[in-house]
């Protein structure tokens, strides 16, 4: 700090300095605070004698007076923000040391008014980060309105006889350019938050596409407003060309519009969002669908969090892949109702699903439904073809294929489910062949 009168100190610019046990980089750095921006280095004007000033009897009040102001600006702020007061001691002192710094920064400026130079820069550089994370853009712009009003209101005083509407034509002057540079920052900052929540964003759907989600996934979908809802689906689809971002800003229109949470990108192709706050993925996918590009959408099945996305994910994109064979799918399409075609695409839990979920319950229920669904299917479909194959009545068939239906979920007498059953039993057969090996 420099003394100009004793008891009146112009506080000087502080730069921050991290420690070298703290110097380490996180895998994905946030962008700095506006305020940190605001008082980064700047080009400092060779000082000049106060003499040689055309108003240097109103310089030399001003610097006199520093101290002072400063003391009038907190204590209106204390009057006058309700939110100043709520501070803890700690920071409101270093707030009592931002608005010496700007009185400061503005006798610097009305010392040399014509030097270009950043009028904001060294206006916060005396707040530690810890103060930078506390204070938003309203409260800053509340914090210097009122330093800047108690400065104007002591142009009479502090300004030398005959030079008052100079002093205020440099206050308004500086104030003009301290509020557009302020707001230049912020937006910077906005920018720069915006562009690393995309990155975030953009790990933890990379995380659940590749089977790697973990607590680290969870806390940064936390970090981006994720409030961990009780229904979750993932929605696989080709990405449209064009700018990834306007994609991006497209699901969340439609997210918001259905009232649901969705954490989204753009990986490669692919166009993948994880949708939260629905218990149906048919109608979450229907709501999402508009953004993606032509082609087939798929949804996962619902999982409980965001940790068991990964297996939403990974059924919705072997059902992408499998799409191909079913060219008449519906879009969207559930990735269940593609089991058919994944398991023949040798996906091993499409597989494992038909099995467990359809074969198995079938022969639990007894031989006569398993009997009655291969001799129905291998007679095209035809109650009275496979009442002769077993010599019972045709009503009798079509009461064990009703067994079938409550059985499985899926109705033999529906080409597209009997096409599943069907898959079903050759996989559960050879299951069974190959148990007996």
């Amino acid at each position: 700090m420099q003394r100009r009168d004793p008891g009146v100190r112009i506080a000087a610019p502080i730069t921050f300095h991290t420690p070298a046990h703290l110097n380490h980089r996180p895998t994905v750095a946030p962008p700095p605070h506006p305020l940190i921006l605001i008082g980064q280095a700047c080009p400092v004007s060779e000082p000049a004698s106060r003499d040689a000033h055309p108003h240097s009897a109103t310089l030399r009040r001003l610097e006199n007076s520093s101290g002072k102001l400063a003391a009038a600006a907190i204590s209106r702020m204390d009057a006058t923000l309700p939110w100043y007061r709520a501070m803890p001691p700690e920071n409101r002192s270093w707030i009592g040391l931002v608005a010496q710094a700007g009185i400061a920064a503005f006798t610097e400026w009305f010392r040399h008014p014509e030097t270009p130079q950043a009028i904001s820069t060294d206006v916060f550089g005396t707040a530690p980060r810890e103060l930078t994370r506390a204070i938003t853009l309203r409260q800053t712009v509340e914090m210097v309105r009122t330093t800047i009003e108690v400065m104007e209101a002591a142009i009479d005083d502090v300004a030398a006889p005959g030079d008052e509407s100079v002093l205020r034509e440099a206050l308004l002057v500086y104030a003009r350019e301290i509020a557009f540079a302020t707001a230049q920052v912020y937006a910077q900052a906005a920018e720069a938050r915006g562009a690393w929540d995309a990155r975030l964003e953009s790990l933890v759907v990379n995380a659940v596409l590749s089977g790697e989600a973990d607590e680290g996934a969870v806390s940064r979908a936390a970090a981006l407003g994720w409030n961990a809802p009780e229904h979750v689906c993932v929605v696989l689809g080709t990405a449209p060309d064009g700018d990834s971002e306007l994609t991006v800003e497209a699901i969340r229109r439609a997210a918001r519009h259905a009232k649901l949470q969705v954490l989204t990108g753009v990986l490669g192709s692919r166009l993948v969002v994880i949708a939260g706050g629905s218990d149906n993925p048919l109608k979450a996918a229907k709501a999402l669908i508009g953004p993606y590009a032509a082609g087939p959408v798929v949804a996962g099945p619902v999982v409980s969090d965001l940790l068991a996305a990964t297996r939403s994910a990974q059924a919705a994109a072997a059902g992408l892949r499998a799409c191909a064979a079913w060219p008449d799918a519906p879009r969207p399409v559930l990735a269940d109702d593609l089991l058919p075609e994944r398991a023949m695409a040798s996906d091993p839990v499409a597989r494992e699903q038909l099995v467990e979920e359809i074969y198995r319950p079938l022969e639990e229920a007894g031989s006569a439904l398993l009997e009655t669904l291969s001799v129905y299917l291998e007679q095209a479909s035809s109650l009275e073809g496979a009442a002769r194959m077993l010599f019972v009545h045709p009503n009798t068939v079509r009461y064990r294929l009703r067994r079938v239906t409550d059985v499985t979920g899926w109705s033999p007498s529906d080409v597209r489910s009997a096409f599943t059953l069907r898959i079903a039993l050759i996989l559960g057969r050879l299951a069974d062949g190959e148990a007996q090996l």
